[in-house]
């Protein structure tokens, strides 16, 4: 199981990227999951180089591929203008369309002023569902005031408990699947009927009553029955040439 963190702060240090480490501990906590970092401040030039030749440079690449590949997303940005950072927003907006469809995302952001906690919910919550990412319902505010008070550790422990354990069940989910498709893979029932034994060859099946093969029409001879007779519970459909061979004189 991976975790990617894209943290989108511009100082060092950064008290967006140590809302994005506090979160990030707190979500592989107990778990075996590996956790990589995405800084965006390193991709900026890159980023911008993306939108004007439609390419990206091989560190944004590598990013892009861990954000696809990732497991579980935890998304810290800080607050411009009431809003995510445009950094933040150009990053998403180079990603693939359907790179977070079903992936599990926590959001955050920092703050100068508590007044700025909605972004999580009119601006950062409704990004993600457009990409129809799935949106962890806790979301986690840091503001200037809130480092060593009380609520900030509840609120990242609740939101990193609830990315934890979806990623574990989609996670768990997705091998479930897998091994389910392996094992009919394996079964080898094949369109015909039977099963595909070890040495390639196809096994038959329980053996039942064998159809007796219908006779031939004589010429000149009416069909005894319609186009379409039944034949052992199923349809059978009799050629077109022999239906005009009965009718020939």
């Amino acid at each position: 199981m991976r975790l990617v963190v894209v943290s989108a702060g511009l100082s060092v240090p950064s008290s967006t990227r140590l809302l994005a480490d506090r979160l990030a501990a707190a979500a592989v906590e107990g778990t075996a999951a590996r956790v990589e970092v995405v800084e965006l401040r390193d991709l900026a030039v890159e980023i911008a180089h993306h939108f004007t030749n439609g390419f990206p440079g091989r560190a944004l690449g590598s990013a892009l591929d861990a954000v696809t590949t990732a497991d579980g997303l935890i998304v810290v940005t800080p607050v411009f203008s009431a809003s995510y950072s445009g950094l933040f927003k150009s990053f998403f907006d180079v990603l693939d369309m359907d790179a977070l469809a079903g992936k599990p995302v926590l959001i955050a952001a920092t703050g100068g002023s508590a007044r700025h906690s909605l972004v999580l919910e009119h601006a950062l919550r409704p990004l993600f569902a457009h990409l129809r990412a799935v949106v962890v319902p806790t979301g986690v505010y840091a503001a200037s005031e809130d480092w060593g008070a009380e609520g900030l550790a509840d609120r990242i422990d609740r939101a990193a408990a609830e990315l934890r354990s979806l990623m574990t069940a989609l996670t768990a989910a997705a091998g479930t699947a897998t091994e389910a498709a392996g094992t009919a893979g394996t079964a080898g029932v094949g369109a015909a009927g039977g099963a595909v034994a070890t040495d390639g060859s196809r096994d038959p099946g329980p053996a039942g009553p064998v159809p007796a093969a219908k006779p031939p029409v004589p010429r000149g001879t009416a069909p005894a029955a319609s186009a379409r007779t039944v034949s052992g519970g199923g349809f059978e459909v009799v050629p077109f040439e022999q239906q005009l061979a009965a009718l020939r004189p």
